[in-house]
């Protein structure tokens, strides 16, 4: 279990890395002060890093956990490349982002396992699809702050494509959209699992959230806040995704949320600069 949260841990990372390569020529306009744009990253050794840190991972998989995991392992890297492409085509590229991130629990998942077929029902496919939308959603907010480069590197985003003011809009409206869909998705039968005390008080907490991300955007979306907005969204999210897990492992899951909202502080506090 330990080296499974620590590939997932990584693995955000090491995505990272590979898409801040492929799109280092619009992150210097979007994102001048990024320290792989500013060279105090040395591109080359990072993208070392990640690839070697890949292929370790590919070895610790077939040796260690199960070897159906290399699947979305597979496409998790495939859908990252694929995303820096795909950006430029409007909610495609959400999609793809949406995808890409879901591949992560997936892993987890299925690298815990043995897993049996019985296991892929329709409660295991709405749980994933609420997974997909809220990743595709978090990725629209970080938008607003790309929007300038976007536009100069030609690609369509939501938020070039419709500017700031309507997208701005938009941001509001999807912040209910994960809790109104959990709530269609529970109400509707797709997961039969009853529900806990640890799933509602999450659940409550996430909404509030995710709301009051949503108001942000709409309020800041562009300028210095629209930066710091950024730790707001990622917890809003990554916290939602422990909520889901509240389901099944409610203790667990308070542990992973609490951890979840202290960490991501702690990781936006490493650079000084918002904006790098």
């Amino acid at each position: 279990k330990i080296i499974i949260l620590i590939l997932l841990f990584l693995s955000w990372g090491i995505n990272q890395i590979f898409n801040d390569y492929l799109g280092i020529e619009e992150d210097r306009v979007n994102a001048p002060c990024r320290p792989m744009v500013t060279g105090e990253l040395n591109p080359k050794y990072a993208l070392t890093l990640s690839i070697i840190l890949n292929i370790a991972t590919f070895f610790i998989i077939i040796l260690f956990l199960e070897p159906l995991a290399l699947i979305p392992f597979i496409l998790g890297t495939a859908l990252n490349i694929a995303y820096e492409y795909a950006k430029g085509y409007g909610i495609i590229g959400n999609i793809v982002f949406g995808l890409m991130i879901t591949m992560g629990p997936l892993f987890g998942f299925i690298a815990s396992g043995p897993v049996k077929i019985e296991f892929f029902s329709t409660e295991w496919a709405a749980v994933m699809f609420l997974v997909l939308v809220m990743n595709s959603i978090l990725t629209f907010y970080t938008y607003f702050k790309d929007h300038e480069g976007d536009k100069c590197a030609g690609k369509n985003t939501l938020v070039v494509k419709y500017g700031t003011e309507k997208a701005r809009k938009i941001a509001l409206i999807l912040g209910f959209i994960p809790t109104l869909l959990a709530v269609i998705i529970y109400f509707s039968g797709f997961i039969a699992t009853s529900l806990n005390n640890q799933f509602i008080f999450l659940f409550i907490i996430t909404a509030i959230l995710q709301i009051w991300n949503g108001f942000i955007y709409y309020k800041n979306p562009v300028g210095e806040i629209t930066y710091h907005a950024l730790e707001v969204n990622f917890r809003a999210y990554c916290c939602g995704f422990a909520m889901i897990m509240a389901l099944y492992q409610p203790e667990l899951a308070l542990m992973l949320y609490l951890v979840t909202y202290v960490f991501i502080g702690f990781l936006f506090s490493f650079h000084k600069n918002v904006k790098g």
